[in-house]
């Protein structure tokens, strides 16, 4: 009986002493690079956030913060690397809006993003905003739906491609407001924004950053954003939900880790993403590249995270989008 009672509280002293070893390995985190997994080439906005992020926490951490831009498929490719990747909290993913959308676009997708990745932060949201060219005589939303519904299927909607953010959001809009466009994807939104300003397309629910100068310099007209407030980037310009009530779409940028990751590791990184969130500087660049920033707990980020793929799910479904394979 002794024996025994010897053995369990020599497990029980090994446990404790394994949990504290593990708790002192996430309060030394990190003692080596990070690195920081991007699904898109540099230079575009998912790409400037996360380096904007990364060169603070860096510089908060001691340790530098690597972004590795890994285009390719959707955005899959990268999602795919760091969920395959160890749980360390060495490697992390620029969580975007194509990892909400593509969990139902793609049919034979090898991973689930609410399931497999650990949400640490959220960054920001940025609005698209429902863009018209001068050709096009509305002047308001309720304007534009009015002449829609008296012209079906003759209004052309430009997109940055099938199935991104800036597609589904005019998608959602067709079907809450009792419209029908016709879809005209591009690759990418420049060549989209090219025929925008040439008059070939008459609307796009195009990324606030692509847009904006185009809308500050007159050449294109911008109806409403797409977020349930108005921008201040865009005085005056009202919500799509103004007229059309329930309507939301935005760009959620955050930043995940592989599912088993420490929790200590997420905590800590979370609080360090919040603390850089919240100086006066990062701020005023988050608010230029078209959201504030979202300072909140790993669960808040998750629930959004659960949301976001929802309703894409949703718009999907309904306009029967055919899927990726």
């Amino acid at each position: 009986m002794t024996s025994r009672r010897t053995a369990i509280a020599l497990i029980a002293i090994g446990i404790s002493a394994f949990a504290s070893i593990g708790g002192a390995c996430a309060l030394d985190y990190p003692t080596r690079p990070v690195r920081w997994v991007v699904g898109y080439p540099p230079g575009g906005a998912t790409d400037i956030i996360a380096r904007l992020i990364g060169q603070r926490l860096s510089e908060r951490l001691g340790q530098q913060f690597i972004i590795e831009n890994k285009p390719g498929a959707g955005n899959n490719i990268a999602t795919e690397a760091v969920i395959n990747a160890e749980p360390d909290g060495y490697t992390v993913l620029l969580v975007n809006p194509a990892n909400y959308i593509n969990t139902s676009l793609y049919a034979n997708l090898k991973f689930n993003v609410p399931r497999d990745i650990a949400p640490i932060a959220a960054f920001n949201r940025v609005p698209n905003v429902m863009t018209v060219g001068k050709n096009v005589e509305a002047k308001t939303v309720a304007d534009f739906i009015a002449y829609a519904k008296a012209n079906p299927g003759k209004v052309n909607m430009a997109s940055s491609g099938n199935g991104t953010s800036v597609h589904l959001s005019g998608e959602m809009f067709m079907a809450m407001a009792g419209i029908k466009m016709q879809h005209v994807p591009y690759r990418g939104a420049a060549l989209a924004l090219t025929d925008m300003l040439g008059g070939q397309v008459d609307v796009i629910f195009d990324n606030m950053p692509s847009v904006l100068q185009h809308i500050r310099g007159g050449a294109l007209r911008a109806l409403a954003v797409t977020t349930t407030e108005p921008s201040a980037l865009l005085p005056g310009v009202p919500t799509v939900a103004a007229t059309v009530p329930g309507y939301e779409a935005s760009a959620l940028f955050g930043m995940g880790a592989p599912k088993k990751t420490p929790p200590e590791i997420i905590a800590k990184l979370n609080s360090e993403i919040n603390a850089v969130l919240a100086e006066p500087a990062i701020k005023a660049k988050l608010i230029d590249l078209g959201g504030e920033p979202l300072i909140g707990t790993p669960e808040a980020f998750g629930a959004m995270i659960v949301a976001e793929t929802e309703k894409w799910k949703k718009v999907i479904e309904d306009a029967k989008i055919t899927k990726v394979e």
